[in-house]
């Protein structure tokens, strides 16, 4: 039996879909948002479906067949014509199950007696199921070897029919974007907060960090290269509220010193404490990469320059900062990835950003605003990511 299995991974992963499938609920539905909504079954959902319900039964096939495809990709041979169906059936089963649990939504908001403030929410089963078909899309585009360019498009085609049901409206239904409809404003002034808050503790880490791991390798610098990442390793261990803490106190202070350092906004709570902490975690991996990507440069390479008769600043921009880049880049994308999700925990001091929805939500009970304030910062942690990725896989041939 285990000589027909070709493809263990998918194996895995849909024994893991089947038992979410069969033990959790996909949807609950509930008279209002801060009531604990009623379990609604996968199997439910199926066979409550009538011939007079095209839609239900569009999305019901773009969820059967493709699971059906992926059963089978279990047993096939590892051929990239195979890659590509179990990508496209994954895609495709990422659809169906949104539009499936949309149009139930629909069905369950236009029944008789339906009560304009229900709430049908995603549950479990919905968000392992989702879950498990992105990794089957991810696994079976690695898988194709593809071009950096080509991975990021293949990637992003994955969720391209997800945003075109949403931008056609079909999930209006749904808690989550009846959570969004009612707190739109409050969700986009997050969003400038969220990428305020990421940009703003990177631009600092960047002019602190590249001189530091250049000043590492150099020979000069070199005695205090272990005291540094020393340093630089003790801040990344502090717990992130512990350092936002540590940091309120005496910029309070140097704020009640200086009247003019609080006109500017630099207090003990708020964007300053956020900023700074976030800019001290970000310090580690940039240093780290940049002393890295320079370490890595052949010595030969650098005698070969000189003996050309560039100058040190010619072959720095020239020669080592070309073959450094690469490995810069990871560090980087590593740095802003980590800056994107601690930056939730500085709603506690005031900073703003998602974490404010996130924590609204929490104390209140409401498990679809908490995910109205996670959802967009995973999105946009996974699509950084999966670019700064393509854009280090593209140049690292090149040298």
């Amino acid at each position: 039996m285990s000589a027909w299995v070709k493809n263990r991974v998918l194996g895995v992963l849909l024994l893991a879909g089947l038992a979410a499938a069969l033990g959790l609920a996909f949807l609950t539905h509930a008279p209002n948002r801060l009531v604990t909504g009623t379990a609604i079954s996968l199997a439910e959902i199926v066979s409550s479906l009538d011939g007079l319900q095209a839609a239900h039964g569009v999305f019901l096939l773009l969820t059967l067949l493709p699971a059906l495809l992926l059963v089978a990709g279990v047993f096939m041979r590892p051929t990239r014509a195979a890659h590509a169906l179990l990508g496209v059936a994954a895609t495709l089963l990422l659809m169906g199950l949104v539009g499936l649990a949309a149009s139930h939504a629909n069905r369950l908001a236009g029944s008789a007696g339906a009560s304009s403030i229900a709430r049908t929410s995603f549950g479990g089963a919905f968000w392992l199921l989702a879950a498990l078909s992105w990794l089957v899309a991810a696994d079976a585009i690695g898988r194709l070897a593809l071009k950096p360019v080509w991975r990021l498009l293949a990637s992003a085609t994955v969720i391209a029919p997800v945003l075109a049901l949403l931008a056609a409206g079909t999930l209006g239904q749904l808690s989550l974007l009846k959570e969004y409809a009612n707190r739109e404003s409050i969700f986009n002034a997050a969003l400038l907060q969220h990428l305020q808050l990421v940009l703003a503790s990177l631009l600092p880490a960047l002019l602190i960090g590249v001189p530091l791991g250049i000043a590492a390798v150099r020979a000069r610098g070199r005695a205090v290269r272990a005291p540094l990442f020393a340093v630089l390793n003790i801040i990344q261990t502090v717990p992130s509220i512990a350092l936002f803490g540590l940091l309120m106190a005496p910029l309070a202070l140097l704020a009640a010193g200086v009247p003019l350092l609080a006109q500017w906004g630099i207090k003990g709570i708020g964007l300053a404490p956020a900023v700074i902490a976030l800019t001290l975690y970000s310090l580690l991996p940039i240093v780290r990469s940049t002393a890295a990507g320079l370490g890595q440069v052949p010595q030969p390479v650098i005698d070969a320059a000189l003996g050309m008769g560039l100058t040190r600043p010619q072959i720095f921009w020239k020669v080592e900062l070309p073959l450094a880049l690469p490995i810069f880049l990871s560090g980087l994308r590593v740095a802003t990835v980590q800056v994107i999700g601690l930056a939730m925990v500085a709603a506690l001091i005031g900073a703003g950003g998602f974490g404010t929805l996130m924590f609204q939500g929490l104390l209140s009970g409401a498990l679809d605003l908490v995910l109205l304030g996670v959802v967009p910062v995973v999105a946009l942690a996974l699509a950084v990511d999966a670019v700064l990725r393509a854009v280090t896989l593209l140049l690292a041939p090149k040298f």
